[in-house]
């Protein structure tokens, strides 16, 4: 006997549940909607690839031998692993099963990615998303290489390569200054004083890597004023880190704004930083095909993404 040598078909396990669960090859046919010669040339072709005897005859139908009730409690586990399997592709084509990996900087970490992924994992509780933080120089080569499906951030110039990723805005962020509440310079405004970003520059700063955007603004607008960088630095991308430092020390950090609003602990020094900001939208490889659950995640994003560019809106008039 060997069920494995491709004589086996799944038409014959379905048969053999329905003769047990009906104990009668007429009532099993009945429900599989098969003709009774098919039926028990069914099971006849089964019991031959078993090389067992799998029913009796009663005067009442149809009784398993010590054989068919092992191999029936088998044959269920096979029709629900298939069922479940069937299952499982639908979720996936449908965007209810399967994972979305996600790229992400600074810029989409803080607020627009959790909220985004927060409503999808309600619409979908068995989606499984799996964020990974980086900078430019390390997610554009994981996204070309299928390691991501998505990158959410910045957008702008890509340098090499920009024809195989595909960019969209979904709002453009301002920097601020970040210190802690209670930071020494947040007193020197409100008194009259007008804080500068050279007053900034006698406190220590955290700074963005020297690959990403943002440092290259920051160094042309500094540049541009006639000032070096802070010599007094710690360069940084984790916002955790950044946080902590701004806590526990008179630090100087760029934030995105959205960050600063939802941080009571935190504060913006009032200094203009006209040229440096953040458009943050999501790249994609421009020739991959969409699966079901990242189309739901960026239509989430979208949607989010429209409540921040109010926000942002409401507050550069308030």
């Amino acid at each position: 006997m060997d069920l494995l040598d491709g004589r086996l078909k799944f038409r014959h396990l379905t048969l053999l549940i329905a003769v047990y669960d009906h104990g009668s090859v007429v009532r099993a046919a009945e429900s599989l909607h098969l003709t009774q010669p098919a039926a028990t040339r069914t099971l006849r072709e089964l019991e031959a690839v078993a090389e067992l005897p799998l029913f009796v005859r009663v005067p009442r139908g149809m009784r398993p031998t010590v054989y068919g009730e092992a191999l029936v409690g088998h044959a269920r586990a096979v029709v629900a692993e298939i069922r479940r399997a069937k299952e499982h592709l639908t979720g996936l084509r449908e965007g209810q099963d399967g994972t979305v990996t996600v790229g992400t900087l600074l810029a989409g970490a803080n607020v627009l990615l959790p909220r985004a992924v927060a409503r999808l994992k309600k619409e979908r509780p068995r989606l499984t998303v799996v964020v990974r933080e980086g900078t430019l120089d390390v997610l554009h080569p994981a996204l070309l290489g299928g390691e991501l499906d998505l990158i959410v951030g910045r957008v702008g110039p890509v340098p090499g390569g920009g024809e195989a990723l595909r960019q969209r805005m979904l709002y453009r962020e301002p920097i601020r200054l970040a210190v802690r509440a209670g930071h020494p310079l947040l007193a020197e405004g409100p008194a009259g004083g007008v804080v500068a970003l050279t007053d900034a520059l006698a406190h220590p700063w955290i700074l963005p890597v020297e690959q990403t955007a943002l440092r290259q603004e920051l160094g042309a607008l500094f540049l541009d004023r006639g000032l070096p960088l802070p010599a007094d630095r710690v360069e940084c991308t984790s916002i955790l880190t950044m946080r902590a430092l701004l806590l526990q020390t008179d630090m100087v950090a760029l934030l995105p704004e959205l960050v600063l609003r939802d941080d009571e602990h935190l504060a913006a020094l009032p200094v203009e930083l006209p040229s440096v900001g953040r458009t943050v939208g999501v790249t994609e490889a421009a020739h991959r095909t969409r699966t079901p659950a990242l189309e739901a995640l960026l239509c989430h994003l979208d949607e989010e993404a429209a409540l921040l560019r109010a926000s942002l809106d409401a507050g550069a008039h308030g």
